[in-house]
């Protein structure tokens, strides 16, 4: 590590010397800020793994600050809701990654929104999940480019354009372009990477902020045959110091899984790679704050530096990612920083490096990690910080953790549990987690599980955790509405199933509309299409087998409430796979 005292000198020579000889402030820094899904804490080369190739990543990591003790949450939405908004997921409104509640209030600021109002120019490429019809979408939310697949994964449900496609949806894909179906050829990490890219070079003469958000190594897990073969033959579940092996014994189906997430991890080194040296021959990399991370841990079994868990549990093993900043102008590099930080103090931490103003009027649960890069003394080791996954809400005491200090609190106990039930952890001494405290310190594990409670009760009684983020139908900033199924409420568990009761939160605006129901597979003759909302219901009869069944001049009031359909026969009442809403003109 370099010593602090030499970092907060070099820190403090640049921030004088970046002012020129009149006395202006240079051009703000522009922004990349790039993500990873599902990519685990141990999935790099510079993190020890012997078998993944990560050059460019490495080199990167090289020549950055190094957050080695960076946490985010468990799954994709909460970490991208926190991430974008420097808040606790459940004030945003996001509450899982799919069963309606991976749509983010409106109301919430972005980072796009707040450099936005700064005069950057903004972009997102890539994953999005924070909602995917208005008021919730990129471009609702403050980006000025946006090129995004739908939901929670490219080949899920909720994506219904690569859905269909099966073993191919990640090559030559349909994606969303400011809100519009294009086509794109290619494999979809290079696509995005590629017009994250194009967006760089059209605002190299201005400031901008780049959301490079790959949805790989997400499953499914497929990746050109260029970069598989150079892995087909690895054994990853070998060549490993027995106290880093993975913690549980990878099966054969991990070991499969993991060749193809190292191919496509490779395939994302190269794109990384394409980025910096784009920056480099535009000139761009001396003012550019690059920040790299990934959205949680891995999903498969395999090597994790020796961490217990993965992607949906609270062991550190799912929490625990890199943080990698690299900022030229300002910080030397090479630099490794152990004080926790975690998701949310990359938006105040980009706010004071931009000198940008932090959202008004609502909490910021980040801090910045400025002081940190300067080398200033912190104190943060009393800084609570609260972790959770169950699907759909927070179950209480179900997959829970409150990391203090050293100290990690882990529940995975009945509401009404006795402590003996909690687990605790010290952190420094026992960093995989496998020696339990709790009887040996039951006064720390009553003193954490109360402000585990506090920060519990305080987090599920957020407003939009209470009122529902609705998706807005009728609105001309969105002519056509389209509802999937990673946005439904209704049932646990919404997938592909087609006797389900699924519905949507919505707010209409009045208007007749048109309104398509697409089906799974073709439904019998003979039933009756049945559309709800609120106090409204409307029915039509079907007289022959089809998949797309449509409803024609439908008046709807202005009207928040649940919109619920379905197609009745047979005693049976099967969900539409996707609704097209659209207002007819009068």
């Amino acid at each position: 590590m370099k010593k602090a005292s030499y970092l907060l000198l070099f820190s403090v020579f640049t921030l004088i010397f970046s002012v020129d000889v009149i006395g202006q402030t240079p051009q703000r820094p522009n922004v990349i800020l790039i993500i990873t899904d599902d990519q685990g804490y141990g999935d790099f080369g510079f993190t020890g793994n012997p078998h993944v190739n990560t050059p460019n990543i490495d080199r990167l990591a090289a020549e950055s600050v190094r957050f080695n003790q960076f946490y985010v949450s468990p799954v994709c939405a909460p970490t991208r809701s926190s991430l974008m908004t420097g808040r606790y997921s459940l004030r945003t409104g996001i509450r899982d990654t799919y069963n309606g509640g991976a749509i983010m209030a409106t109301e919430e600021v972005t980072i796009a929104e707040m450099l936005k109002a700064e005069g950057y120019q903004t972009g997102i490429f890539g994953k999005w999940h924070l909602g995917d019809n208005y008021p919730s979408r990129p471009m609702d939310q403050g980006f000025d480019e946006s090129i995004i697949h739908l939901s929670g994964g490219m080949g899920q449900v909720g994506d219904f354009t690569t859905y269909f496609r099966g073993d191919s949806s990640y090559f030559d894909p349909i994606l969303w372009h400011n809100g519009e179906q294009e086509a794109y050829q290619g494999y979809c990490s290079d696509v995005f990477a590629g017009e994250a890219i194009d967006f760089i070079e059209k605002n190299a003469d201005k400031p901008f902020f780049c959301y490079l958000s790959f949805n790989a190594p997400h499953t499914p897990l497929q990746v050109p045959n260029e970069y598989y073969n150079k892995y087909k033959d690895i054994d990853p579940s070998v060549g490993f110091d027995e106290s880093v092996k993975p913690y549980t014994a990878m099966t054969q189906k991990d070991k499969g899984d993991a060749r193809k997430v190292y191919a496509m991890v490779s395939n994302i080194d190269d794109n990384v790679g394409k980025l910096l040296q784009k920056l480099m021959e535009l000139e761009l990399a001396e003012n550019t704050i690059l920040v790299f991370m990934t959205d949680n841990g891995p999903q498969q079994m395999r090597y994790l530096a020796g961490m217990r868990g993965k992607k949906g549990e609270v062991y550190r093993g799912g929490v625990r990612v890199p943080l990698l900043v690299k900022y030229p102008a300002k910080f030397l590099g090479d630099v490794d920083i152990n004080i926790t930080a975690v998701h949310m103090d990359v938006m105040p931490t980009l706010a004071e490096m931009c000198q940008a103003n932090l959202p008004k009027g609502r909490q910021i649960d980040g801090k910045s990690l400025v002081p940190l890069m300067q080398g200033r003394e912190v104190d943060w080791s009393n800084r609570p910080l609260f972790f959770y996954w169950t699907r759909k809400y927070p179950e209480l005491y179900q997959n829970m953790a409150l990391q203090e200090g050293n100290y990690r609190l882990v529940a995975h106990a009945a509401y009404d549990a006795p402590l003996k039930e909690f687990e605790l952890f010290d952190q420094q001494q026992d960093p995989f987690e496998r020696i339990d405290l709790s009887e040996e310190y039951p006064e720390q594990v009553r003193s954490m599980k109360v402000k585990l409670d506090q920060m519990y009760q305080d987090l599920v009684h957020s407003v939009n955790i209470m009122n529902q983020p609705l998706i807005e139908i009728g609105n001309e900033k969105e002519p056509i509405t389209f509802l999937n199924r990673n946005d439904a409420g209704g049932a646990r568990g919404i997938w592909n199933q087609e006797e389900i009761f699924g519905k949507w939160a919505v707010k209409v605006n009045p208007g007749n509309y048109r309104v398509k129901f697409k089906f799974m597979k073709p439904v019998p003759a003979g039933g009756k299409l049945v559309l709800e909302l609120g106090p409204h219901v409307f029915q039509k009869h079907i007289g022959e087998e089809k998949d797309i069944l449509v409803m024609e001049k439908v008046p709807l009031d202005a009207i928040e409430a649940d919109l619920i359909p379905f197609y009745s026969i047979n005693g049976k009442n099967l969900m539409p796979f996707w609704v097209e809403i659209e207002r007819m003109a009068y």
